[in-house]
């Protein structure tokens, strides 16, 4: 007997966020051992290539890789992890995953990919919401006229993104030992995680630049102790040039600020596994995550540090909303902008819109979560527990197989190897 043969084309090696989730998602769907998985390893962006040969617990997936010839027969599954506009129906039955979007609109292009699939998953509630309210005017190209409208037609689903809780985990002290921040002066530091993208001041999709220029603001002249940032991010690929560029950008923004007494910003640019990323989140000097994103299609990093049960301060708007108790985490307010053209680009539309936290709000929670810790300590315990219960990878995997096992799935007929009955026939005398 064989089973159906399900085809996955993602970036799981490569180093990104969408690498991760195609690595959790492949390794759920193998070990439900339902199916003949075949990988089709896909580039990501400018991100660095062959993280399964580097990280020896991800060695397993190539062996999986699609032989040549993979294409010669229609698989009876294919899924493609990616932007919906690259999604194609090549199997039997095709499901499109995709984090979705980070602002309040989409292309019709992404539409028509996700209405060419038979089943879509996204990361979160902002991603669907954002898709299912998408419509557009279809035009004849000849005439100019509108001839029907383009709308999402397809199932669309939310399976959010599963933190390992064998990796992401509290750790003591005295059991971390792949970080070394001997360098770093403060005892009281904060942590952001993301790259550094396109985008004027103020306008790049994670806001690193407003978050950097605020944090001066928020503790320039002040006396005695002060708290220091680290910036954990690089401009999509760690090398000498990410490093310098953020670097210079940093020394930009410092030189605005009106003040010789300046809180201190660290950058640390390469590349980290799960396990040096677990031992920063727990590192004693780090004491609380901030991110003043303009907009998320999940927020990876901010699962995986709330594990730590350390506070977290977070724009409140976008996709980690599914997953950061505003009971126990500050999320910031702030309004809706249009994308700057500096930071717009084929999949984030000028026009559409994202958040910019309010700057007030952004230093006053700054300063209360290093003046009151131990308050804020409490809240983060809450996010801990809400995390490991409802966003453990184990419950993303049942939710997947729950998926797999919905009505709506094929059951494709299973292949057999014939066996013939042995017939017990009379033996026949030989006629001389």
């Amino acid at each position: 007997m064989s089973k159906p043969r399900f085809v996955i084309s993602s970036p799981f090696d490569c180093y990104s966020g969408y690498s991760a989730r195609s690595r959790d998602i492949i390794k759920s769907i193998i070990q439900s051992d339902k199916y003949h998985v075949e990988l089709l390893s896909q580039k990501w962006g400018d991100t660095s290539w062959g993280f399964c040969k580097d990280h020896p617990e991800w060695h397993f997936l190539l062996d999986y890789l699609a032989k040549p010839e993979w294409g010669q027969n229609r698989p009876e599954f294919w899924m493609q992890v990616t932007i919906p506009n690259e999604f194609q129906q090549v199997g039997k039955f095709n499901i499109g995953v995709t984090a979705g979007i980070e602002s309040d609109a989409t292309r019709a292009e992404w539409i028509e990919g996700l209405n060419r699939m038979d089943l879509n998953w996204v990361s979160s509630e902002h991603s669907k919401n954002v898709f299912i309210n998408s419509k557009f005017d279809k035009m004849d190209p000849r005439s100019k006229q509108k001839v029907g409208e383009i709308k999402l037609e397809k199932p669309l689903e939310v399976l959010f993104e599963g933190v390992d809780l064998t990796i992401y985990k509290p750790l003591k002290k005295s059991n971390i030992n792949s970080i070394d921040l001997s360098n770093i002066k403060e005892s009281f530091c904060f942590l952001t995680v993301g790259h550094w993208m396109q985008g004027e001041l103020g306008h790049d999709r994670k806001n690193i630049g407003v978050l950097v220029k605020e944090f001066y603001e928020t503790f320039k002249n002040q006396k005695g102790i002060k708290p220091a940032l680290i910036l954990k991010c690089s401009l999509g690929t760690s090398s000498y040039m990410s490093r310098e560029t953020i670097l210079d950008r940093i020394s930009k923004i410092k030189r605005s600020v009106n003040s010789t007494n300046l809180p201190n910003i660290y950058l640390l640019n390469g590349e980290f596994s799960d396990t040096e990323m677990n031992d920063l989140y727990n590192h004693p000097k780090v004491k609380s995550m901030v991110t003043t994103t303009k907009g998320e299609g999940f927020g990876r990093p901010l699962l995986e540090f709330s594990t730590t049960g350390k506070p977290i301060i977070a724009s409140g708007w976008s996709g980690h909303l599914d997953f950061l108790n505003p009971s126990f985490t500050t999320l910031l307010p702030g309004i809706l902008e249009n994308v700057h053209p500096s930071a717009a680009n084929d999949w984030l539309l000028a026009e559409s819109k994202w958040f910019q936290v309010s700057k007030t709000h952004l230093q006053k929670s700054l300063k209360d979560v290093f003046k009151k810790y131990k308050q804020y300590v409490t809240k983060g315990k809450q996010q801990k527990q809400q995390v490991k219960t409802n966003f453990s990878w184990e419950e993303m995997s049942k939710l997947i197989q729950s998926k797999l096992n919905s009505p709506y799935i094929p059951i494709f007929p299973e292949k057999m190897d014939l066996k013939l009955p042995k017939l017990n026939l009379p033996k026949l005398k030989k006629i001389d």
